[in-house]
């Protein structure tokens, strides 16, 4: 009496390339396994799921925001970093937070050049990953440190320089932020936008662009 036992189609396929082509064969076999795992990714996709994002090397994943970037990343010259940092009259002693920080450059620039300690803050794990590859490259690790984070969170009491690359709106949305946390004589310096109605003390043309700067007065507003 012959018994016929029924396999699932890919183990039946499976079973006669074995037979039938030895360990030839086996080299083919994956083939069925990618295809099923194909097929459950493409089922995923389908149903609203999205594949989960590679890993960037030396970024907390965990850490990340789980918001985009309010900006496109647009690199500032480094003309326009250093008239920035000279406009903010920075020097060892102080401490420097970029919001928005990107690749770095302005961080990395306030210590190396100014021998500040300096921190960047960014939402996008590549910018950080970047930033950090930035400051291996010029040597100045020890002085330096870039937060994966959301800066409208950010912790910045202790800044004494802040700079910033944002948008008009984005500057009028952190302003309460910023006169609620920062000390008074503490140094702002924006790329380009403006605070609205909060008139600078200086601004300065560099290369086709306005640098601007404010320090935080003694009574700052309440708004």
């Amino acid at each position: 009496m012959i018994r016929v036992v029924r396999y699932p189609a890919s183990i039946a396929v499976g079973l006669a390339m074995v037979l039938l082509g030895g360990d030839h064969a086996r080299t083919h076999m994956p083939v069925v396994a990618a295809a099923s795992s194909a097929q459950a990714q493409s089922a995923g996709e389908s149903a609203g799921q999205q594949p989960a994002p590679a890993p960037i090397p030396g970024v907390d994943q965990a850490a990340a925001p789980a918001r985009r970037p309010d900006v496109i990343y647009v690199p500032t010259s480094p003309e326009v970093v250093e008239a920035m940092l000279k406009l903010a009259n920075v020097t060892k002693d102080d401490i420097v937070y970029d919001l928005g920080c990107g690749d770095g450059r302005i961080v990395v620039a306030a210590a190396r050049a100014f021998g500040a300690k300096a921190t960047g803050v960014d939402i996008d794990p590549q910018r950080i990953a970047e930033a950090n590859a930035n400051a291996k490259t010029a040597g100045v690790e020890g002085r330096v440190r870039f937060i994966l984070g959301d800066l409208f969170q950010q912790d910045i009491h202790d800044a004494t320089v802040v700079t910033l690359y944002l948008l008009n709106t984005l500057n009028l949305k952190l302003r309460p932020k910023l006169w609620k946390e920062l000390k008074p004589g503490t140094r702002i310096v924006s790329h380009a936008f403006d605070m609205g109605d909060w008139q600078p003390e200086q601004k300065q043309d560099v290369g086709g662009t306005t640098i601007y700067l404010w320090r935080i007065p003694a009574h700052p507003p309440s708004d």
